[in-house]
């Protein structure tokens, strides 16, 4: 239930006053219902990072609300939870003052100021063209908000281009469940969604999508700037971005369970002694997704169970050094807290269901199913799995299924064929010849000329190729619905389901993949 703000808690009657003109409410629910869940990752370190909790909750539905209610704390670190309303742009986003504050025109400024949640509620909450600038700060969350086309040339500007960026001496900040976009690269007024800078440390980035720009985002803003670090990506979709995702510059960063699609030029670039894990992320559709790039100062990486589906490696030249086509380990990397680690091959549909604003703050929990935490729950900080283990189901070592093998007769096509092999060598009925992708990665099809029911395929290795299959999905052709995932050859069972195509996609292998049969039964 909402109530009149209360005149002890915004220091003045003036303060109060001005409060009711520009969209400012205080709430009598307490700030833990605000925010939802704990942080995993490094923001959970040095402290962790509670935000506003304990404090006022307050409602915002401008911008310059938003600087109000900072500015009218009894001091630059009274705790308290902003909770926004509808668009932030730069007609509502006007200088505020106080003690408490430090405040601009035409950004959300968080300077020099600690315990605060900022959290989207009701329909959602947009920073159209307003930026979101930490600096000097720390214990921010940032939570379920739209940031989008923030410019730093053109007009209007705010934040230098950085959706949302931090700087000078920030620690302990948690962004969860946001979307950051922009509508170009540098040449369209843009630059990064998420930066950080000139020693920012303990940071944790989780299921948020970052789209459409020719920045991710990075961790360094030069080669000399390497004071930042401690910083954890997961659960993030990063789609159609040029590089940059992230860029770092020295520290340590923990990136997992990501799904990355579209990067077009480059994607983690660690550079000048950083040091990356990077473990069950699926990398789909793009180019030299790890690597050292545009330096000639090398960063480092420890890479474990991730997934490179129709992912393009360029060769390795002076600044330029991808990690593929066969990412290895050139480094260990230990982090301090624990965590649930998805396997990779769930990973698309994990995010899909999870990441970016207005998604119900659904989290995972480690096993490859969303789930709604509670205030008052944790899901995301119990023990760690092993980060070997893949939960996805593995095919069975059944013997051939009984009933008839659809596949006979059928037609077929795919993605590739190593030379001296051909699809039809995949359903003729001997296991004396076989498909080879023309890579270690490809997809190959059965089709009917008439939707036929299949629940249960077969697939069965060549001679001295057994064993090479790993990560795999099968897909519904007709609708691009995926039907199973996991790792290995053998028997696949799944809910029965008609269709004129079926697709076996093989993401990942240890080997050459040599399919002797791809047999599908009722």
């Amino acid at each position: 239930m909402r109530r009149p703000v209360a005149r002890r808690a915004l220091a003045a009657g003036a303060a109060t006053a001005l409060a009711a003109t520009i969209g400012l409410t205080a709430l009598a629910m307490p700030a833990a219902q605000a925010a939802t869940g704990s942080a995993t990752g490094f923001a959970s370190s040095n402290g962790g990072t509670t935000g506003g909790a304990g404090g006022q909750t307050v409602r915002a539905t401008t911008g310059t609300a938003i600087h109000t209610a900072l500015c009218s704390r009894a001091s630059a670190s009274t705790p308290i939870t902003i909770e926004v309303v509808g668009t932030i742009n730069h007609g509502n986003t006007s200088k505020a003052s106080g003690s408490s504050c430090s405040t601009a025109d035409g950004v959300i400024e968080l300077k020099g100021i600690s315990n605060v949640t900022i959290v989207g509620v009701g329909s959602g909450a947009t920073f159209d063209q307003v930026g979101i600038h930490i600096r000097d700060s720390r214990n921010i969350i940032i939570q379920n908000v739209t940031v989008k086309n923030v410019k730093k040339s053109g007009s209007p500007t705010s934040n230098g281009g950085d959706a949302i960026g931090m700087e000078d001496g920030v620690r302990n900040v948690w962004v969860d469940h946001v979307t950051l976009e922009a509508s170009g690269g540098e040449s369209e007024g843009f630059d990064g969604l998420f930066d950080m800078k000139n020693n920012t440390q303990y940071v944790t980035l989780s299921y948020s999508i970052l789209r459409n720009s020719g920045r991710g985002g990075l961790i360094g803003s030069s080669e000399s700037d390497t004071t930042n670090g401690f910083v954890t990506f997961h659960h993030n979709r990063y789609e159609n971005i040029d590089s940059r995702a992230p860029l770092l510059r020295g520290g340590i960063a923990h990136i997992f369970n990501n799904h990355y699609v579209s990067l077009n030029e480059s994607g983690i670039n660690s550079r000048a002694g950083a040091k990356a894990k990077v473990e069950n992320n699926y990398f789909e559709d793009s180019k030299d997704v790890l690597g050292t790039f545009y330096t000639d100062q090398a960063g480092y990486w420890q890479v474990a169970g991730n997934i490179f589906d129709n992912v393009t490696w360029s060769s390795r030249s002076g600044d330029n050094q991808p990690a593929g086509p066969n990412p290895t380990s050139n480094t260990t990397v230990s982090v301090p807290y624990s965590y649930r680690l998805d396997g990779a091959s769930c990973v698309p549909d994990v995010v899909r269901q999870t990441a970016g604003a207005n998604t119900g703050l659904r989290v995972s929990d480690g096993s490859c199913t969303p789930q709604t935490p509670s205030p008052t729950t944790n899901p995301t900080t119990s023990p760690t799995t092993n980060p070997t283990s893949n939960p996805t189901t593995s095919p069975t070592s059944n013997p051939t299924p009984s009933g008839t093998n659809l596949s006979i007769g059928a037609s077929s096509d795919g993605s590739s064929k190593a030379s001296g092999t051909s699809y039809g060598n995949a359903h003729d009925g001997s296991t004396s010849t076989y498909w080879s992708p023309s890579g270690t990665t490809g997809r190959i099809s059965i089709k009917w000329g008439s939707a036929t029911s299949v629940s249960k395929i077969n697939i069965r290795e060549a001679s001295g190729a057994v064993g090479n299959i790993g990560a795999w999905k099968v897909v519904n052709n007709d609708t691009g619905a995926t039907l199973a995932t996991g790792n290995g050859a053998g028997v696949i069972s799944f809910t029965a389901t008609s269709l004129k195509k079926i697709n076996f996609e093989i993401t990942s292998a240890s080997g050459t993949p040599r399919i002797a049969e791809f047999e599908t039964y009722k």
